[in-house]
């Protein structure tokens, strides 16, 4: 692995000028090293992160990688890290004309690193020169506690996917609070909404009262939309100064909560393992926010590479080529999903209702299928849009705010269904449904979902830790559950906990199917409760 050639860099240099005439932003400095294909064998299991912990199931992961490699020979274009700063990978073997248009493509992921909300954890710090720290640390560790220290690692990992990801987001975005606006979130998120529950129709009115106030009084506008308010409820003033004298509450996620509460982790002889756990937990909150945002951010960098590109002079004698990769890379596939395609073409389609007006409410209330096609303002504010969208959407945000019939029936867009042909007995794929509803449903069952778990501390007995499943429709994965609460209780140091759901019965269709496709069953659950002691499972059903 070695730093790009200055030709390279020349190269590099000159597309940063373009990328950020066209409007992406992000740092000057960045780092781009040549690597074999062999070298990002190695690096994957890393997430790219040459400098993060050394763990056993990343040498499996390699020793996997290479022997799929030898079958299977792959030419990886390109890899970027969010880090300070920005850190990219190169094939050894890419011509200039390819290094452009993947120059284009990686400058466009920094530039979603570094205004992407989702982010905001990550803009401070570099992770790399972190991680070479928090390697160190764990080496260190190894070489004192032996084994054990791996132990430590995977009962850690076994539960990083539970870290609080939105609570550490809220703190780094939260702007300073001031009394005046204490009293406001009060007033409108818990004394309307809870105390007095409100109707949405009544909740709107006391928003315009209180915009109206501002409009007319200007900065005596909330001093009196609130006299006119402790008029009319006595008691509003008396409950803001009981919230107040109340402390914010505070919800650690399960790593946080083992941390501060183990007895066994906070023993004089068990205190080594806590840094390790820090590092674990802090490496999880690092990568969240790449996991919530593959659709989008791969969107988003394939939308640049072919925007840029195309107006690039250098394209010129590689239409061809940069056709044949480029279509690679963005083909929208029937079967399965490809979240460079999927993503480009949704922010192709966002841009193109935005120039056209179509956000508009006077759009919305059109309701002539021929009117609502021609209908076209010629706003220019497409591009403007989508860069709202690259700031302040994820995945789930963009799919269920974007996807809509339109965008499916333009580009062709169903649900596959699966069937058996009992004359063949192969099994048969066809279109099953091309709407809207079903499509968002499946591209949403595609995305990033962790478990969501809490600590019941009012259910625990004799220091044991009661874990709660707030089920949302799909069951714990009852294989792990088994290794997973080992951990926990080693980590614990007593009995733990874990209430779920699981299915009880599945009722058989009644009748025979219509099609061949088999009819799906109605499921009924339960609640159970598993118990780890002594590393011993049980499970007994509860309700």
């Amino acid at each position: 692995m070695e730093l790009i050639d200055q030709h390279t860099k020349k190269i590099m240099e000159g597309c940063k000028r373009r990328a950020r005439d066209a409007g992406l932003r992000f740092q000057d400095e960045t780092l781009e090293y040549i690597v074999t294909n062999r070298d990002l064998l190695e690096l994957s299991p890393k997430m790219m992160i040459p400098t993060l912990y050394d763990y056993w199931v990343h040498d499996v992961e390699v020793l996997k990688e290479k022997g799929r490699y030898e079958l299977y020979p792959g030419n990886p274009y390109e890899t970027v890290i969010n880090t300070r700063p920005a850190i990219s990978f190169y094939n050894d073997n890419n011509p200039d004309w390819l290094n452009v248009m993947i120059f284009y493509h990686v400058l466009a992921h920094i530039d979603f690193f570094q205004n992407n909300l989702f982010f905001r954890h990550t803009w401070d710090y570099d992770f790399a020169g972190q991680a070479l720290s928090d390697k160190r640390l764990i080496a260190k560790t190894k070489a004192d506690k032996g084994r054990w220290a791996d132990y430590v690692i995977e009962f850690a990992r076994s539960i990083d996917n539970l870290t609080g990801y939105y609570h550490e987001l809220t703190k780094t975005d939260r702007m300073p609070a001031t009394p005046q606006s204490k009293r406001l979130d009060f007033y409108f998120d818990i004394f309307l909404q809870r105390k007095k529950k409100f109707k949405i129709s009544d909740y709107i009115k006391n928003i315009e009262r209180y915009n109206d106030c501002m409009r007319q009084f200007k900065d005596q506008g909330e001093k009196c939309f609130f006299a006119e308010v402790e008029t009319k409820y006595p008691e509003f003033e008396a409950l803001f100064k009981k919230s107040l004298a109340q402390k914010a509450e505070n919800k650690p996620d399960l790593i946080q909560f083992i941390l501060r509460h183990s007895t066994f982790l906070n023993a004089d002889e068990n205190r080594w393992m806590k840094p390790v756990i820090q590092v674990v937990r802090k490496t999880s909150l690092f990568f969240q926010p790449q996991i919530r945002t593959k659709i989008i951010n791969e969107g988003w960098a394939s939308y640049w590479h072919e925007t840029l590109f195309l107006r690039d002079d250098r394209i010129q004698g590689h239409e061809v080529d940069f056709a044949r990769v480029n279509s690679a890379v963005t083909a929208m596939p029937r079967v399965g999903l490809n979240p460079y395609a999927l993503g480009m073409r949704l922010l192709y389609y966002i841009e193109e209702l935005a120039d056209k007006g179509k956000y508009d409410y006077r759009f919305q209330r059109i309701l002539d299928a021929h009117r609502r096609d021609k209908y076209d303002q010629k706003t220019g504010k497409g591009r403007d849009f989508i860069f709202t969208v690259r700031k302040n959407f994820c995945d789930f945000m963009l799919l269920n705010t974007f996807v809509d019939q339109d965008f499916v029936t333009r580009n062709k867009l169903f649900v596959a269904g699966k069937r058996l042909k009992k004359a063949k007995m192969v099994w048969e794929y066809y279109i099953k449904s091309r709407n809207v509803e079903e499509y968002r449903q499946m591209l949403k069952n595609t995305l990033y979902h962790p478990p969501h778990i809490e600590i019941d501390t009012t259910r625990g007995d004799n220091g044991s830790l009661y874990l709660v499943h707030h089920f949302e429709g799909r069951p714990l994965v009852t294989e792990y559950i088994a290794n997973t609460m080992l951990g926990i209780e080693y980590l614990w140091g007593e009995k733990v906990n874990l209430e779920t759901s699981e299915v009880v019965s599945v009722a058989a269709p009644i009748g025979p199917p219509a099609t061949d496709e088999i009819k799906k069953e109605e499921i009924k659950w339960q609640r159970v409760l598993y118990t780890m002691k002594d590393r011993k499972l049980s499970r007994k059903i509860i309700t």
